[in-house]
C-alpha cells in the first residue's frame, strides 16, 4: 500500500557521456582507404597562404607532428608525411554517421562540435550491465571501426567534455608574452627548427589513452572530478584562458573559489555560464538531432571527365530527377550544393543560391553553369553528386495573364537576375530597402537582403500641399510659409547631420551657412516636428526634439534642415539632407 504522505523518492541524477574522435578526419581516410595509405598521414587546411595540419593519424603522432602545425615544418620533420585536403561536409557526414550509430546504446544523442558526442545515459545504463559495460561496448565497436575514442562520463555534459578532453593532464606552464605561437610566423619557424627531436634527441611521446578511472566522474562527485583539469577544459575561449592564466588561474578549482562578481566582469558572462553548466547549475539540454530530409541525386561515369561540357551535359541530367523529387514533396530548393568526386579519391564542392524557392531545373542550370569553371578536374571526375542542402515549402500561385503575355512574370525574371548576380558576388550582398516601422528618418527605411523579402509595393504615400496651389488644409506658419497637414516627404539623400552657421533661435533663419557657402531662404515648408520613442536612448538624438524645414534656397538647393530645442546637449540649426 502507498502511503501518498511519504515523501518523493529523490530523482537519480543524470549521466552524461562524451565521445571525442581525436583523429576522426585521418582515420576516416585511413577507413576509406582500405589499406592502400601507408606511413604516417595527417590532414591539411588551406587559410590563406597556410597550410596547416589538423589531424594526424597514430604514425604522424609518434613521429613527433602535432596539431595546427604548419605543412612546411610538418614535411621538412617527416618527409614520407601523407597529406590529404580537409572535408568539412564529408567529416559531417561521417559524424552524422556516428550519432545514429551511437543510437544503440541511447536515444538522446547530440553532436558536440565537430569531432565528438554527447549521449545521455540516465536509465538506459543497466541494459548493458552498468557504465562500465556501456564504455566496454563502445570501445570495442570504435577499435572494429578504426577509430580513436576517448569517454567521459559525468553527471553534465560540460563536465563529461572535460574529463574526455582533458582527464589526467595538469594545467601545464603560463603562457607568457614570449611563447613561440605569439611571434611572428618568420620567427617561429626559426624556433622550431631548434626543436629538441630536430637535433637529434627524442621524439615527444605519442598521445595514449589517459585511464579509465581518471574520465569517471562518481556521482554527485563532479567538481571534485574536474577541479584539477585545467580552465580550458571550460570550453572557453583561447584569449579568456591566456588572461586567466596570467593571473595566475590554471587551474578549474582557481577559477570556482574565486568571487563570481569579478571575474564575470573581467572576463565576461561566457565564464560564468560555462562554469555552471560543468557543475550542473544552469540547464545544457541533450537533443537529438532529427533526421535531415535530403533531396539528391548523383551520377557515376563510366569514365572519367574533364571538360565543362560534360559537366553541364552531366547536369542538366540530373536535375530532372532532382527536380521531380522536389515537386513531389511540395519543396523547393533555395541552396544548391555540386560535389565533384575526382578519380584520385578527392572531392571538390561549390554551392549556389536562389532567390526563391523553386523546383525548376531551368532557374537552376544557369547558376550551376556559372560555377563549373572553378571546378579543378585534376585527373579526372568519375561522380558528380547534386544535393539541395537548404529547401523551404513552395506553394502554387495563380497568376493572372493577358493573352500573348509569356508564362514567367516580371518577379520571377527579377529572382533570376538577383540569383545569377548573387552566384557571383552572394545572395548577402545583394539588398533592398523595406519600409520601417518608425517615424524617425533614420529608421524609415531598412536595408534587408533582396534575397529573403520580397519587394514592397506598397510604401506610405508623403507630400507635401503644392506651394503654388492653395489647398484648404493649408495654414500659414509663423514665419509666413505655407505648411500643410498631410504628412511630409523625405529627402532623396539623407546623410549624417551637419551643423548650419546661424542665428540659435527657433524661426527659420532667411540667411544661413552650411558646407562654408551662404543660403538665401526662398522658399520653405514646416514645421515638422519629430521625437524618438521615449522607451529608446537615442544617443543621435541628445540635442532634444527636433522642428525640420524643406528649404528651398535662391542658389537652387532643396535642403532638409531643423532646429535642434537642446536637451543632454546643446541644440542650434543642423541640415540633415538634400531634395532632388
Amino acid at each position: 500500500m502507498v502511503n501518498l504522505f511519504d515523501p518523493p523518492a529523490p530523482e537519480k541524477p543524470r549521466r552524461i557521456l562524451a565521445l571525442w574522435f581525436p583523429r576522426m578526419a585521418a582515420e576516416r581516410l585511413l577507413r576509406r582507404a582500405r589499406g592502400t595509405i601507408t606511413g604516417p598521414l595527417a590532414v591539411v587546411r588551406e587559410s590563406g597562404n597556410l597550410n596547416t595540419l589538423v589531424s594526424l593519424s597514430d604514425e604522424a603522432s609518434a613521429a613527433g607532428l602535432s596539431v595546427g602545425q604548419p605543412l612546411r615544418d610538418a614535411l621538412a620533420s617527416c618527409s614520407i608525411l601523407v597529406t590529404r585536403a580537409e572535408q568539412p561536409h564529408a567529416e559531417a557526414a561521417f559524424l552524422g554517421h556516428l550519432r545514429r550509430w551511437a543510437g544503440r546504446f541511447a536515444p538522446w544523442v547530440s553532436a558536440s562540435g565537430t569531432d565528438g558526442l554527447f549521449i545521455d545515459i540516465t536509465g538506459s545504463a543497466h541494459l548493458r550491465g552498468g557504465e562500465d559495460g556501456v564504455i566496454d561496448a563502445i570501445e570495442q565497436d570504435c577499435a572494429r571501426f578504426g577509430l580513436t575514442v576517448q569517454i567521459g562520463l559525468a553527471d553534465t555534459a560540460g563536465a563529461a567534455w572535460a574529463l574526455a578532453h582533458y582527464a589526467g593532464q595538469g594545467p601545464g606552464a603560463t603562457r607568457s608574452g614570449d611563447a613561440i605561437d605569439q611571434e611572428a610566423y618568420a620567427t617561429r619557424a626559426r624556433a622550431v627548427k631548434r626543436r629538441n627531436w630536430e637535433r637529434g634527441g627524442a621524439a615527444p611521446k605519442p598521445v595514449t589513452l589517459r585511464a579509465r578511472q581518471a574520465r569517471i566522474a562518481t556521482p554527485g562527485q563532479t567538481r571534485q572530478a574536474i577541479a584539477a583539469l585545467p580552465v580550458s577544459a571550460l570550453r572557453l575561449e583561447d584569449k579568456t584562458v591566456t588572461e586567466l592564466a596570467r593571473v595566475g588561474l590554471r587551474r578549474i578549482e582557481d577559477v570556482l573559489n574565486q568571487p563570481r562578481g569579478p571575474l564575470m566582469r573581467r572576463y565576461g558572462q561566457n565564464l560564468g555560464r560555462r562554469m555552471d553548466q560543468a557543475l550542473g547549475l544552469m540547464a545544457e539540454p541533450i537533443n537529438p538531432a532529427r533526421p535531415p530530409r535530403i533531396f539528391s541525386c548523383r551520377m557515376s561515369l563510366p569514365e572519367p571527365i574533364g571538360l565543362e561540357a560534360d559537366m553541364a551535359e552531366a547536369i542538366a541530367r540530373m536535375l530532372p530527377t532532382l527536380c521531380d523529387r522536389l515537386a513531389k514533396a511540395g519543396r523547393g530548393a533555395r541552396r544548391l550544393r555540386l560535389e565533384a568526386y575526382r578519380a584520385e579519391g578527392s572531392m571538390q564542392a561549390v554551392e549556389v543560391g536562389l532567390a526563391r524557392p523553386s523546383a525548376l531545373a531551368d532557374r537552376m542550370e544557369p547558376l550551376l553553369a556559372m560555377k563549373l569553371p572553378q571546378i579543378e578536374a585534376g585527373f579526372g571526375i568519375d561522380m558528380l553528386r547534386l544535393i539541395a542542402t537548404t529547401h523551404e515549402p513552395v506553394r502554387p500561385e495563380q497568376h493572372r495573364r493577358l493573352p500573348g503575355q509569356p508564362q514567367q512574370d516580371i518577379g520571377s525574371q527579377l529572382d533570376d537576375l538577383i540569383g545569377r548576380i548573387g552566384a557571383r558576388v552572394g545572395l548577402e550582398a545583394i539588398t533592398r530597402h523595406h519600409p520601417g516601422a518608425s517615424h524617425i528618418p533614420e529608421k524609415a527605411a531598412q536595408t534587408i537582403a533582396a534575397a529573403y523579402t520580397p519587394p514592397v509595393m506598397d510604401w506610405p504615400l508623403l507630400g507635401w500641399a503644392d506651394a503654388e496651389t492653395t489647398a484648404p488644409d493649408t495654414q500659414e506658419s509663423e514665419a509666413g510659409f505655407s505648411m500643410s497637414q498631410t504628412l511630409p516627404p523625405r529627402p532623396l539623400t539623407l546623410h549624417a547631420v551637419e551643423l548650419v552657421d546661424a542665428p540659435p533661435e527657433p524661426h527659420l533663419p532667411h540667411r544661413f551657412k552650411w558646407r562654408g557657402r551662404w543660403y538665401d531662404t526662398l522658399r520653405a515648408y514646416g514645421p515638422e516636428r519629430i521625437a524618438p520613442e521615449w522607451w529608446l536612448a537615442e544617443r543621435t538624438w541628445r540635442t532634444g526634439t527636433r522642428d525640420y524645414w524643406h528649404v528651398t534656397t535662391a542658389q537652387g538647393a532643396r535642403l532638409w534642415i531643423y532646429y535642434a530645442h537642446g536637451g543632454a546637449q546643446s541644440g542650434g540649426w543642423f541640415c540633415h539632407g538634400r531634395f532632388a
